[in-house]
């Protein structure tokens, strides 16, 4: 039970600003630097805002939240509130797709990493993902 109305709960909610993902961006930092990955920036003024770009390499690397983005494993939908929730997932899904489409227009090569591949069972998989986009070949012990 909400203790506020319906009315106060949007204009609270509403009030909320994007952050970044800084946990999950932390994680994948930490699996860089463990994997001896360099020569990524954060927070490059890039359309879409990417999470991590490789300017030499013309890689960019999203990390989309099960949640916010859709994920097809992890993704939830909430109980209250289902077709303002449907219409946000469907309008971040079509941004990202297009954001995707234009950064690969524009010659840079797209990753989307799901937050739950940043866990230590899928930290090899994920990283091979990376290595073989900067076109440098694994290097991730077996």
């Amino acid at each position: 039970m909400d203790r506020w109305s319906i009315e106060k709960r949007s204009e609270v909610m509403s009030r909320i600003r994007s952050k970044g993902n800084r946990q999950t961006e932390l994680r994948l930092m930490a699996m860089f630097k463990g994997a001896g990955i360099t020569g990524w920036r954060r927070h490059w003024p890039l359309l879409g805002k990417p999470d991590f770009v490789f300017r030499r390499e013309r890689v960019v690397v999203f990390v989309d939240g099960c949640f916010w983005h859709g994920c097809p494993v992890h993704g939830r939908r909430p109980g209250q509130n289902q077709v303002y929730w449907d219409a946000k997932m469907l309008r971040n899904k079509k941004r990202d797709r297009e954001v995707t489409r234009e950064l690969r227009k524009r010659g840079w090569q797209v990753l989307r990493v799901w937050a739950h591949e940043l866990t230590r069972k899928n930290e090899k998989r994920c990283l091979g993902r990376i290595w073989r986009a900067l076109g440098r070949g694994m290097s991730v012990e077996d």
